[in-house]
């Protein structure tokens, strides 16, 4: 259940900051009025439903009975058998036929549009809602030399992962994103590529530390700009 906070009161969240054994060694203390506020359930639905339908590909086809490959050949005599009445095997109601009303438009496009001010509100508001209910799990550092798959999975396990869990990385986290890729609910990101879409499809959220907190002041942006892996802008 989601605490309650009245309105207009600047409200700390004490986030837990863990180490790789998951004992706690620190907190990091994160205003909310950074993350909106408040948790807003209708635009995150809105952002959401935007992200998913942009993601079609609007390729979907169907074949009517006269694309379908068969015999044009009538199945069997018209009376006299007991059975119904049938035309070639390619009929929409038999197996293998055509599709009544087939889909055959060049590309049907499902794209929605938000402003910007209303997705990068949304991104850092699905992190709000991920710190309101205890599901984000801060590290303190995420270093892993050389990777290795068994020791992330011991770390998920001391801080109490059991479900779906989104790993966000700075840009210099290679060997961390190595050491994940092969754990089965894992899914990795660059912090500053979060958005409402892939924070509301996992359940937990580990971050290392230094990586939050660019994403929280700005900076995440403007490192990926200068090493050219993006366009100084925040996830839209």
């Amino acid at each position: 259940m989601r605490r309650q906070r009245p309105s207009g009161e600047d409200t700390m969240i004490e986030l837990p900051v863990y180490d790789k054994k998951g004992k706690q060694v620190d907190t990091l203390a994160i205003d909310e009025a950074q993350l909106g506020g408040e948790v807003r359930p209708v635009l995150l639905k809105q952002a959401f439903v935007m992200f998913h339908a942009n993601r079609r590909q609007g390729s979907a086809r169907t074949k009517s009975r006269s694309m379908v490959e068969g015999s044009t050949r009538k199945l069997y005599r018209q009376k006299g058998t007991g059975n119904a009445r049938a035309g070639s095997r390619r009929t929409v109601i038999r197996r293998g036929g055509g599709v009544a009303f087939a889909k055959d438009r060049t590309h049907a496009d499902f794209r929605q549009r938000m402003p910007k001010k209303m997705r990068r509100l949304a991104n850092r508001n699905a992190l709000l809602a991920k710190l309101v209910d205890d599901e984000v799990k801060c590290i303190d550092d995420l270093a892993f030399d050389p990777p290795r798959t068994r020791d992330f999975k011991a770390l998920l396990q001391a801080v109490g992962i059991d479900r779906t869990c989104l790993v966000a990385l700075g840009p210099d986290m290679r060997n961390a994103a190595l050491s994940a890729r092969n754990l089965q609910n894992v899914d990795t990101i660059r912090v500053e590529q979060l958005n409402v879409f892939e924070l509301l499809n996992h359940r937990y959220l580990v971050v290392d530390r230094a990586a939050l907190q660019s994403f929280l002041d700005g900076s995440a942006w403007a490192d990926a700009s200068a090493g050219g892996d993006g366009d100084g802008k925040e996830a839209a």
